[in-house]
């Protein structure tokens, strides 16, 4: 009788290799650890082996083709473009973005130039498709890959992200720039200091304050992120101003992404006097602006970390509004 074979799909990269060889082989310590395999075992594990590099080729094959088509730069730089040129060139795009969610496959397309191509000849092409297909493309590869910020980082893409999602004349090669920011400097030290040095706080304040709904909100979960992992930091963004900037922002009519701005507030209130001071100047109005948002938000279940938010403010920075609301109430 043939052996029992696993049926689970395994990744199509060593990883996968390793798990496979785990399943498929005996207990450590079991009556088979030290038994010959059979003929039979060795030949069904080789045929998986090849199997499994050969997809490994033919994925690079694949970033490798498409690499060529982006490459066919000669024309694209100019205006009258081939449409058909222009549609494969996309298309080029969606696939390898599609690869590189496969790690393995992020760090072949670095070692292939093809983050430098996205660089030097698609972040500042003259077509928004190719700006924003590009910044995407940079975030999924840098995205949890310290090798490849790492090399971003040297090729100094930063500054040329935070313009693009700052200036950009087309929304979306806006929002995918600062996602590909995002990527770049979250839980990266390195990273976060040159977002810092490079004025990346401000490109956040202008961002909650653009008409672009999904950059609002990337913008301010990007800094209640920052603000929450790199708490020194809070100093040098209070005195910016962005107290008085999120409070602004919570002032316009509301939307989903207060949420992340209460949360930034919460942070720059917490072990930092000036941000505490800030909050409390009278002339801001946040006491009562905090009494408004709560009788908005209640009974709305989908608002309840919101609400959370503001009740944790209105404790920290005004104790006893929560019992004189109550009274009020009453």
């Amino acid at each position: 009788m043939a052996e029992d074979r696993p049926t689970r799909r395994y990744p199509q990269n060593l990883q996968g290799v390793l798990q496979l060889a785990v399943d498929v082989g005996p207990a450590p310590g079991g009556p088979d650890s030290f038994q010959p395999m059979s003929e039979e075992r060795k030949i069904w594990l080789r045929d998986v082996l090849a199997d499994v590099c050969k997809g490994q080729m033919d994925e690079v094959t694949q970033i490798k083709r498409c690499l060529a088509v982006l490459r066919r730069e000669g024309k694209s730089v100019k205006e009258g473009e081939d449409e058909e040129d222009e549609d494969e060139r996309e298309t080029a795009f969606a696939i390898v973005s599609e690869l590189c969610e496969n790690l393995d496959n992020a760090r072949d397309l670095m070692t292939l130039g093809g983050l430098d191509l996205c660089i030097s000849q698609y972040l500042c092409h003259a077509e928004s498709g190719f700006r924003w297909r590009a910044a995407q493309l940079i975030a999924i590869c840098a995205q949890n890959m310290p090798q490849v910020q790492v090399h971003l980082f040297s090729t100094g893409v930063l500054p040329k992200l935070l313009q693009l999602a700052d200036s950009d004349p087309n929304s979306t090669v806006r929002v995918k720039a600062l996602y590909a920011v995002s990527c770049l400097v979250r839980e990266q030290e390195s990273g976060l200091q040159a977002f810092l040095s490079h004025d990346g706080v401000s490109v956040l304040m202008r961002g909650m304050q653009s008409d672009i709904e999904k950059l609002r909100t990337k913008s301010a979960f990007l800094l209640l992120n920052l603000l929450a992992s790199h708490p020194e930091q809070k100093d040098a963004v209070v005195s910016m101003g962005m107290v008085q900037q999120l409070v602004s922002v919570l002032r316009s009519p509301h939307l989903p992404f207060h949420e992340h701005v209460l949360g930034a507030l919460c942070c720059l209130v917490e072990d930092c006097p000036q941000g505490l001071q800030d909050c409390r100047n009278p002339s801001l109005g946040l006491k009562e602006l905090l009494r408004e948002q709560t009788r908005e938000l209640q009974g709305k279940e989908e608002s309840q970390e919101e609400l959370a938010f503001c009740e944790q403010l209105r404790v920290i920075c005004f104790p006893g509004q929560q019992s004189d609301d109550n009274g009020m109430d009453r």
